[in-house]
């Protein structure tokens, strides 16, 4: 459950990220808003960043025992 509710919270703040950037893009908000978008985009950043690096340990995981694949368990913490 929890790999689906990060895999959903990975691709949310990645499409909302998009959106931002492409709003930034255009150049039609004022810089006021501008700066607010900028600010979440620095956070959905941050929370893809998270995700990816998790994934990136996962798989770390799996591929460095012994050169074993071999599944290990994955704490959040």
């Amino acid at each position: 459950m929890a790999r689906k509710k990060s895999a959903t919270l990975f691709e949310d703040s990645l499409k909302n990220l998009e959106g931002i950037v492409e709003q930034l893009e255009q150049g039609d908000i004022s810089l006021e808003e501008s700066l607010k978008s900028f600010e979440e985009g620095v956070k959905l950043t941050r929370i893809c960043q998270t995700a990816l690096q998790e994934a990136e340990q996962k798989v770390q995981i799996l591929l460095d025992k012994n050169g074993q694949q071999t599944l290990e368990p994955f704490t959040d913490e």
